[in-house]
């Protein structure tokens, strides 16, 4: 099958694309062969902001870092940079540059039929998500339907009675040029277990 020339999210949304913000319209259309886009901003917050649940899933929120998936700590005010790339789907590694070091979450979204995305966190795959995708005011908005880890060999597809919940919202940031973006993910019984949210300006340069 000829892969889509649109990225995942122009697939995705089809027509809907026009509902966007411009500055969206721009961020998520095709980045061309031997381009990047560049996003250089900063993460008001980011991780799991409640000590309790960090040490109940401690363990597996560090198997996730280690993969690229999620941030097993908390912070806030931390500078990060993203490079996105077209190409079997989209591309992209945000890197955190943390007190104690840069730290990189990376994933890959590709379109699936029906208007929904799937987006693979980490390496190889360490976290998985299908998200339907909306329009919302001039912001995109993802919400997940399915969620599934790898580690390993072990592969386990969440039941839908208690997988997580992941909400992504991007937005255009008022009048400052900046974009926004939102991502919670909770639990059923738990409650939030990772988040971020802030704001970044995005261009498009000649890959290097």
């Amino acid at each position: 099958m000829t892969e889509d020339p649109r990225s995942p999210y122009g697939a995705a949304l089809g027509a809907r694309a026009d509902e966007l913000h411009p500055r969206l319209r721009r961020y998520f259309t095709t980045i061309p062969s031997g381009e990047v886009g560049v996003g250089h901003g900063v993460f008001e917050r980011v991780g799991c902001r409640n000590a309790v649940v960090r040490a109940l899933l401690g363990p597996l929120l560090r198997v996730l870092q280690r993969h690229g998936a999620v941030y097993a700590g908390w912070a806030e005010g931390v500078p990060f940079t993203v490079r996105n790339r077209d190409g079997e789907g989209r591309s992209a590694a945000r890197t955190l540059h943390l007190p104690g070091g840069d730290w990189t979450m990376r994933d890959r979204v590709h379109a699936l039929p029906h208007g929904r995305i799937v987006d693979r966190l980490g390496s190889p795959g360490a976290l998985a998500a299908v998200f339907e995708v909306a329009t919302t005011d001039g912001a995109l908005e993802l919400r997940s339907t399915r969620v599934g880890v790898r580690l390993g060999t072990l592969r386990i597809r969440f039941p839908r009675c208690i997988a997580p919940r992941i909400r992504l919202v991007e937005s255009a940031d008022g009048d400052s040029g900046l974009q926004r973006v939102a991502v919670t993910v909770d639990v059923p019984l738990i409650g939030r277990i990772h988040e971020y949210a802030g704001t970044f300006r995005h261009d498009i340069e000649e890959d290097a």
